[in-house]
């Protein structure tokens, strides 16, 4: 009867063992897989597109606040060596708990107080001191934490859609565009390559100036969201972020961009909630000697918009 019982345990251990050697090689199978996917990835980016050695930023960021892990995006429109003001300031917050995606527009020609440097338009702090130098000042006139950042060149930016989008990204382009943008747009529902839908975001030459561009940044930061969740898998990933790596400057690990975008494919995301800073009623244009003309905003009323939005 005993020696029934010790041979029971032995098979029952033994087969546990076969479990966990199994699952052990799936997941070894499965890390090699997706490391192989992403170095194809990178290997991909390399070989169509010409770019330099990356400059790296120190950039002392923490969580914020309400548990969110925020990332500033931002869109430089720098040539060789230059040191460039952002083109486009955004803040991406993703909390886990949650299960949210958000997004904050800060439009460039704010005028704040750049810690070191006085009063400047607030795209001016990365020219002046790097992403590091763009987080202090959104720390300290919005009060607001950011953890990681990236940016983007306009060369990057296309050939990061043309990668992740071959057929492009369907986009109903309101109006026709043209001025300052190296490509002409017409009207109506169509599929923007990199090259064009870049110039549909930098368009700013009418009525409503930079609030119109940064609708349309808004807009199609929601576009390539959704379009995103109905063409690409959970397999795909690492080969995407691999193809995204050449065009992207951050201080993310790789680790840290898969864990984000399964996230996003994963779960029921509805929508992709956005503000815009200035909101409506806050802010007044102003000319100012040196800088031009600027935006100048009620700080209080700006700061609690963004804490709402961000905590809610």
């Amino acid at each position: 009867m005993r020696s029934d019982r010790y041979q029971q345990k032995k098979q029952t251990k033994k087969k546990w063992k076969s479990i966990v050697l199994i699952l052990f090689l799936i997941c070894f199978g499965l890390i090699g897989y997706s490391y192989f996917q992403y170095k194809q990835g990178v290997s991909q980016s390399l070989k169509k597109a010409n770019i330099d050695g990356k400059e790296e930023f120190e950039f002392h960021g923490d969580k914020d606040q309400y548990g969110g892990t925020n990332i500033l995006l931002l869109g430089s429109d720098a040539r060789g060596n230059e040191k460039s003001r952002a083109d486009t300031i955004m803040i991406a917050q993703y909390h886990p708990d949650k299960g949210t995606y958000k997004v904050i527009s800060i439009m460039r020609d704010i005028y704040v107080n750049i810690p070191g440097y006085g009063k400047h338009k607030i795209n001016a702090a990365l020219a002046f001191g790097g992403p590091e130098l763009l987080r202090k000042t959104i720390k300290e006139n919005f009060d607001i934490d950011i953890k990681y950042y990236s940016i983007v060149d306009f060369n990057g930016f296309v050939h990061l859609i043309d990668e992740a989008f071959p057929q492009g990204v369907e986009i109903e382009v309101e109006k026709a565009m043209s001025a300052y943008i190296g490509v002409t747009l017409q009207p109506g529902l169509q599929r923007l390559d990199g090259k064009h839908l870049l110039g549909y975001v930098r368009f700013r030459h009418d009525a409503v100036g930079d609030f119109g561009r940064v609708e349309r940044q808004q807009k199609v930061i929601k576009e390539i969201g959704s379009q995103f969740k109905s063409i690409q898998t959970i397999a795909k990933l690492p080969k995407l972020v691999g193809v995204m790596t050449p065009f992207v400057n951050t201080n993310m690990e790789a680790t840290d961009i898969l864990y984000i975008s399964k996230d996003f494919i994963s779960k029921d995301i509805q929508d992709i909630g956005t503000l815009r800073i200035p909101i409506d009623g806050s802010y007044s244009n102003q000319r100012v000697s040196g800088s031009g003309s600027v935006l100048a905003i009620d700080l209080e009323k700006n700061k609690q918009a963004i804490h709402e939005f961000l905590a809610k």
